[in-house]
């Protein structure tokens, strides 16, 4: 996991599975920075480990002591460890998902060489976008960066000002986005306008004091503590993982004004994709759309496609499926409400839906209270 919000998210979900499967488990949590091994582990003596695996030395460490271990770290250290991770392919893709829709056609990543996993991001989301057609700038992160800011902060500048603009951006974590957004803001480059930044995490204290709010992909962390203790108890049954990684996939995107924008120039695709974005849950159809924006269909239709990729009718169900994938994960609406408030059918119809999209079952996105081992 990435910071402490998420942790707190996690062993609440460890207290949840306790307390539904009963486990007479003794648990011991303590506080301490991103990749610190502390003092008392050396002596420690337990029948089993959920690990945050950051480093070599707590790698060492956990394999020292030989009880059963689940990883929940994308670092990809100590393999042998079955692992309990964000997946990092829905989530780059539910990023780039999210800027294509507001237009753009030029795109960037900023990552960190340090983390594992945020070059794994870099990888899916610049292979989602090629997919579309699209390239990607990404910045070259050094091993050095995090100890020398100033030096990394002047050649961050230098990327932002050569990336071409409007652009799309992704960071690899929100402390990424608050540092570019800051560089735009004093080197007076307008977001969204000129550049919208999306975010990984989701971390609401982060996100509403970037100036503007970040938007960013909020990862399951209820969830992945949720499995991290399911699978901790299948090992120390002695039972085999079903698994040698578990990919948790993110909760949906959280809009914030650092991408609320409409980047085309032509006004009937701009003047569309805001009618879908503020109508798609209303079950309107192209025929609705074409009200809105009166053009011969057929030429509407070449037009949207030739520029995002998608008919109209694709774009208006990913809108519904995204905003139903944010219902189904954040309330506790029924499948069927959430099908109803979001223009499908039935909660059958919903089901389809996600499956056809390439999604788990919308079921997969409950709050995870009772789910078994």
């Amino acid at each position: 996991m990435t910071n402490d919000d998420e942790m707190d998210r996690l062993e609440q979900e460890l207290r949840d599975y306790l307390r539904t499967h009963g486990d007479p488990w003794t648990v011991h949590l303590t506080e301490r920075g991103r990749g610190v091994l502390d003092p008392w582990f050396k002596t420690w003596q337990g029948a089993g480990i959920i690990a945050r695996i950051d480093t070599p030395e707590i790698a060492r460490a956990v394999r020292a002591k030989g009880v059963p271990t689940v990883n929940v770290s994308g670092q990809e250290l100590a393999p042998e460890f079955p692992a309990v991770i964000a997946d990092g392919r829905d989530l780059a893709r539910l990023a780039a998902e999210h800027l294509l829709e507001r237009g753009f056609r030029h795109f960037a990543y900023c990552g960190d060489i340090r983390f594992a996993w945020a070059q794994d991001y870099a990888r899916h989301f610049i292979a989602h976008l090629r997919a579309a057609g699209c390239a990607c700038s990404e910045f070259e992160s050094r091993p050095g960066d995090a100890t020398n800011w100033k030096a990394e902060r002047q050649r961050l500048i230098r990327w932002v000002e050569g990336l071409r603009k409007p652009a799309g951006v992704m960071v690899c974590y929100d402390v990424r986005g608050q540092h570019l957004l800051e560089i735009c803001r004093q080197r007076g480059i307008a977001v969204p306008e000129e550049i919208a930044i999306i975010g990984q995490h989701n971390d609401e204290l982060i996100c509403a004091f970037c100036d503007p709010p970040l938007s960013s992909v909020m990862p399951d962390a209820r969830r992945a503590g949720f499995e991290s203790a399911a699978l901790l108890a299948r090992l120390l049954r002695g039972r085999r993982p079903p698994a040698a990684v578990i990919r948790v996939p993110p909760l949906g995107v959280i809009t914030r004004q650092s991408t609320d924008v409409v980047a085309v120039e032509d006004r009937q695709l701009a003047a569309a994709v805001r009618f879908i974005r503020e109508n798609a849950c209303r079950g309107i159809g192209v025929p609705e759309l074409l009200r809105a924006v009166p053009m011969a269909r057929t030429a509407f239709e070449r037009k949207f496609r030739a520029y995002f990729g998608s008919s109209p009718y694709e774009a208006i169900l990913r809108a519904r499926l995204q905003h139903a994938r944010q219902l189904l994960s954040t309330t506790r609406l029924s499948v069927a409400e959430v099908a109803e408030r979001t223009g499908f059918s039935s909660g059958e119809y919903l089901c389809v839906a996600f499956k056809k999209h390439g999604w788990p079952s919308p079921r997969r996105f409950r709050p995870v209270r009772g789910l078994e081992a």
